[in-house]
């Protein structure tokens, strides 16, 4: 049988949390921009605990902004779906699966946009969330009267207009709106976005005054891993232990954040994070998207080409070897931790990071390090360099594990161009494919030249990093004798780490 809201009667298995009738009457308070498992697996799952809880006590209307897809399998379950959460918290095993029933409808903005804009009419409407991907927050030009608009934030404007008439503009009508893009301040950016796209439309001067004093755009910061639904074999026993099908179940870890910046006022509308630690009202998220950024992001970035130049596929595969492991715990606790450029307590960071390598080693988690390897130099430029700069302010010793991330980066983006733009690395004998805005750069640079000129130019190559990296004491020899420790092969010897 599938999952549905009439199946539910069905289904008696130990340990599944199973949704109370009620909660399906409750009102829609969230308007939700995004489909993805991210939404579904972090936000969603926070407030379905918080409404068997009698908390927050509102469900979520989902609007599917891509023409790609369809809400069918959304239909079908009466937009129920299963989580199943597993990882290691303190040396343990956790597991836990619920089935989710915070969405109340899947609507299509291509094809149902008028009834999206009812849903910007009702009194019920609270929050908007959203995660459109870091490319979905820019500014298009374009009339906010289309039905849709093109843009994400040229919706969230014609639903925000769509309210202001609907309530002529009171104080109360406001909505909390929280972004969950992976771009920092990304609530101030999509602000000042819809309030010059808003300009752009000539929209009437007290709508722009009641935007800007009636509705608060909160940054925030999300972290858990959700990879996606289970894998064939892993469903089909999933599916037979709990007796049903479910086209939209999703895996997650355990360990989730939902850092958001907002004061009384702000905790007040958003209730539901009452119901779980791991959503933290504040007045300042900075702190846990440098904890987030260096010792998670930072970690996984200087560590990618190292792991997989060693042979490993997955994050799981590499922290089950014990030389990897000392490396990638030196790098997080000898290197990273002491270079953070914000003021952070050390035992909090050292908590942090503990929970990061536990992170790293759930077995329940299939992260592939070249997913993590896309658009690679961006992610070395954003975590890495101030690292490696801060580093520096504080001492001239050259940080050893940062120069092996360093020059396994370099080989692994020893790169070819191919057909429409594509270009690939070769090492331990396979062809991978890189996506990268450098690769072209790194293509060229690689053009016979030998080890020593390549990392000279990589390293001083300011337009790429703001910086000179070259002219730090020692550490274009360190990045070079690292190097040479990488055969030709592209293959890292792991006695070496």
């Amino acid at each position: 049988m599938i999952l549905s809201k009439y199946n539910l009667k069905k289904i008696n298995v130990p340990g599944l949390e199973l949704p109370g009738t009620s909660i399906f009457e409750l009102p829609e308070k969230v308007l939700q921009f995004g489909t993805g498992v991210l939404l579904r697996g972090l936000p969603d799952y926070y407030i379905d605990k918080a409404n068997r809880k009698s908390i927050f006590n509102g469900r979520i209307v989902v609007v599917k902004s891509t023409d790609t897809g369809s809400v069918t399998d959304f239909d079908k379950q009466d937009n129920l779906y299963t989580i199943y959460s597993k990882g290691i918290e303190n040396g343990k095993e956790v597991n836990e699966q619920m089935i989710c029933s915070s969405i109340s409808r899947v609507l299509s903005a291509a094809k149902e946009w008028d009834t999206i804009l009812e849903v910007a009419q009702s009194p019920d409407l609270e929050v908007v969330i959203s995660n459109t991907t870091e490319v979905g927050i820019k500014l298009v030009k374009e009339d906010i009267r289309k039905h849709p608009p093109e843009s994400f934030p040229g919706k969230l404007l014609a639903v925000l207009y769509e309210r202001y008439k609907a309530f002529n503009g009171s104080a109360d009508s406001g909505l909390t709106i929280i972004p969950t893009e992976l771009i920092v301040d990304n609530g101030k950016k999509l602000e000042s976005i819809v309030l010059e796209l808003a300009h752009l439309n000539k929209l009437e001067p007290a709508f722009m005054d009641w935007l800007e004093s009636s509705n608060s755009f909160c940054n925030s910061l999300v972290d858990r891993i959700v990879p996606g639904s289970p894998d064939k074999e892993l469903n089909t026993t999933l599916e037979a232990q709990n007796g049903y099908t479910d086209n939209l179940s999703i895996m997650s870890e355990t360990y989730s954040l939902w850092a958001i910046e907002g004061d009384e006022k702000i905790a007040s509308v958003l209730s539901f994070s009452q119901a779980d630690k791991g959503v933290v009202i504040t007045p300042d998220i900075e702190l846990f998207r440098e904890l987030k950024l260096r010792l998670l992001n930072g970690t996984h970035t200087l560590s990618c080409a190292v792991a997989y130049l060693s042979g490993f596929k997955t994050v799981k595969e590499a922290m089950d070897n014990e030389q990897f492991t000392r490396f990638i715990t030196r790098l997080m606790l000898d290197e990273i931790k002491p270079a953070i450029p914000y003021q952070i307590d050390d035992a909090v960071a050292t908590e942090f990071a503990g929970k990061v390598l536990d992170r790293f080693r759930n077995p329940n988690i299939r992260h592939e390090w070249l997913s993590i390897s896309m658009q690679y130099s961006t992610k070395i430029k954003m975590r890495v360099i101030p690292l490696l700069l801060n580093h520096y302010k504080q001492s001239n010793a050259v940080p050893e594990c940062m120069a092996l991330g360093f020059a396994a980066f370099i080989r692994f983006m020893q790169l070819k161009g191919g057909t429409l733009g594509q270009y690939t690395g070769t090492a331990n004998g396979h062809i991978y494919k890189v996506t990268d805005s450098q690769a072209e750069y790194f293509s060229k640079v690689w053009e016979n030249a030998d080890i020593n000129t390549v990392v000279q130019n990589v390293l001083s190559n300011k337009e790429l990093w703001d910086a000179d990296l070259s002219a730090l004491p020692g550490f274009k020899d360190a990045v070079i004798e690292q190097f040479n420790l990488i055969n030709a092969k592209g293959q890292l010897e792991l006695s070496t780490i």
